[in-house]
């Protein structure tokens, strides 16, 4: 995937859309060399694997020729002594065929339990590394059935299919080698079923590999579907569209249902092929090996005979489980497809690899000032190309200084401070910070130097202490205390049922909306940044929290430099500069007495809401 030209952010395909079409075969090696491919830091591990796999795919057929030859020997003979004998080996084999197996089984599991391990954190690696675009255009139940559903296929793949495979295959050119041993003429019986094997296998497996890639996908729909709705249940319920929800997620399981109905069909028809084969061989051999034995045909015996009733029975159970393995197999396959294929999505843009960090307090290394200076020039932006969100952007601010971003709805105000975060590239013009462009500066550094307070108070399953902490994880319980008196907000927290043990829920849902935002905005200020972004940072609080945030905003923003998203009036009266957005531009800049003093969309936004919202 290219680059969008130049810093654009047009055209990506949602990874939901998938690769280039891969011929069938090539897919699936390739898919399974790289899953083998992580087997390598255990190689001491699959390597122990694979001899035990090679020992169990003898003892099988060992075991036939064993009972056979007992049979064939000592019991026809009468040799009670050596009868016995030959059921103490017999035992004893079979013990460590079963020590084996124990063996084979348990290290074959730890082997795709670290193999599954490996790929979660591959693909975590990989989404931490995705610039803000990717979530943006990519579906969160994707990413999920990537995460659960799919790993889980390749987990079943290693542990179960690929070891057993090779079993099965290694048991039937044991009894096969043994067969012919035997008796070549009868075993040349055993070519007969090799045409409809061939074409059975031939007609199915592209099916079966398409309904998997199908079932798959219609399974991630479905996971981004659940996901959706619990995420969204508050407005489905508000909004009384239960119904609506239900009509397409009836139509979504439907869907599902009918993909594995269709797999488990073919998959029924399948396997029973391959048993009939198997019958109809049995059936040819008793003709033909019961003809031979009693007419003494092709040094045909009755011992020979007794070994085939083995061999034949352990060679077709063999490839019958094979044909069963196959749709794991190919299930396993598909799902590794879509793993790898989120695991190689390159980010559509990532920071220069010249690119350093940002300086902890500017330019000159004995500056003791807190705050940076921001400066935009000429920047204009745009999530797709074609149509810009920001348009020949330019503004400086001082270090220490508050600029408040002011304007209607979707006039750009989120995506100005997303740049100074860098989460997204500028399409043209540079913004500085302390004199450095930041197309040279380490995103991870600037976001570091940064406090955010979003709109969307985000909280993460825990407590109240562990989300504050979250902005800096080193902070001790008496520093997090500390911040809460700064902040004047100690007593709301201790409020709380458990004070700052208090348990938030998933999203923060156990809180109010205020109490969200309120840990929202101690956990910024923990951090204690240089930058410090405030998108509607107390639009979710009562008004005499608010006054109290107030007062402690204009002490905590002394020496920090400021931006803030405000829909209140009374959260931008004290800013040292106001912009006023409207399309993309800034229509208009100035203190708040000043815009007022003059026509503009400020004064009739001021207006229009008075002391409510100024959006």
């Amino acid at each position: 995937m290219s680059l969008r030209a130049a810093a654009g952010l047009a055209g990506p395909r949602d990874i939901e859309d998938g690769r280039e079409a891969v011929p069938g075969g090539a897919m699936e090696w390739r898919v399974l060399r790289r899953i083998l491919s992580y087997t390598r830091p255990y190689m001491v591990k699959r390597n122990v694997v694979f001899a035990l796999t090679l020992a169990r795919a003898v003892q099988k057929p060992a075991m036939a020729w064993a009972l056979a030859a007992v049979i064939n020997g000592p019991i026809l003979a009468g040799d009670a002594s050596g009868t016995a004998w030959g059921a103490a080996g017999f035992l004893a084999l079979a013990v460590f065929t079963e020590l084996t197996f124990h063996f084979r089984q348990r290290l074959a599991l730890e082997l795709g339990e670290s193999v599954v391990h490996d790929l979660r954190d591959a693909v975590y690696r990989q989404l931490q590394r995705q610039p803000m675009d990717f979530f943006n255009r990519t579906r969160q139940g994707h990413v999920l059935s990537r995460v659960i559903t799919d790993i889980e296929a390749v987990r079943r793949g290693v542990q179960n299919v690929f070891f057993f495979s090779l079993l099965l295959v290694g048991q039937m050119i044991g009894a096969a080698a043994l067969m012919w041993y035997y008796s070549p003429w009868l075993f040349a019986t055993l070519l007969l079923v090799g045409p409809p094997v061939w074409w059975t296998s031939r007609y199915f497996h592209p099916r079966l590999v398409g309904l998997s890639r199908a079932t798959a996908e219609s399974q991630s729909r479905l996971t981004g579907m659940v996901a959706e709705s619990v995420k969204g249940m508050r407005l489905i319920q508000a909004c009384s569209r239960q119904d609506q929800g239900d009509e397409r997620y009836g139509g979504l399981v439907e869907r599902h249902a009918g993909n594995n109905l269709r797999l488990a069909g073919d998959s029924a028809l399948y396997v029973p092929l391959f048993d009939l084969n198997s019958q109809l061989f049995t059936a040819a051999m008793l003709v033909v090996g019961g003809y031979g034995a009693l007419h003494g045909i092709a040094g045909l015996d009755v011992g020979s005979l007794v070994a085939f009733l083995f061999l034949p029975n352990l060679f077709f159970q063999s490839l019958q489980h094979l044909a069963t393995l196959s749709t794991q197999a190919i299930a396993s396959v598909a799902g590794a497809e879509r793993v790898f294929q989120l695991i190689d999505e390159q980010p559509v843009w990532k920071d220069a690899p010249e690119a350093v960090a940002l300086p902890q307090y500017g330019a000159a290394s004995s500056a003791v000032r807190l705050g940076a200076r921001v400066v935009f020039r000429n920047v204009s932006f745009g999530y797709v190309p074609a149509r810009p969100v920001l348009r020949d952007v330019s503004f400086s601010v001082e270090p220490g200084q508050t600029v408040a971003l002011v304007g209607p709805t979707g006039s750009g105000k989120t995506t100005l401070v997303s740049l100074i975060a860098k989460l997204y590239p500028v399409s043209s013009g540079r913004i500085e910070i302390d004199g450095h462009d930041i197309a040279g500066l380490t995103g991870s550094s600037i976001r570091a130097q940064m406090g955010i307070v979003p709109q969307a108070n985000f909280l993460f399953s825990g407590t109240v202490m562990d989300n504050v902490r979250f902005g800096r994880p080193s902070a001790s319980d008496e520093e997090i205390l500390a911040a809460a008196r700064r902040l004047d907000c100690l007593d709301l927290v201790e409020a709380m049922p458990q004070g700052f043990l208090t348990e938030v829920g998933e999203r923060g849902g156990a809180l109010s909306l205020g109490q969200r935002q309120l840990v929202c905005f101690l956990r910024a200020l923990l951090a204690e940044p240089r930058l410090l972004i405030l998108d509607e940072a107390t639009s979710s609080v009562d008004t005499i929290t608010e006054a109290r945030l107030q007062r402690a905003l204009e002490r905590l923003l002394q020496s920090r430099t400021s931006f803030v998203v405000a829909h209140r009036l009374s959260t931008i009266r004290r800013a040292d500069l106001i912009l006023v957005l409207d399309r993309g531009e800034i229509v208009d800049r100035g203190s708040h007495l000043e815009l007022l003093a003059r026509p503009g969309l400020y004064r009739s936004l001021y207006r229009q809401f008075a002391l409510s919202d100024l959006s």
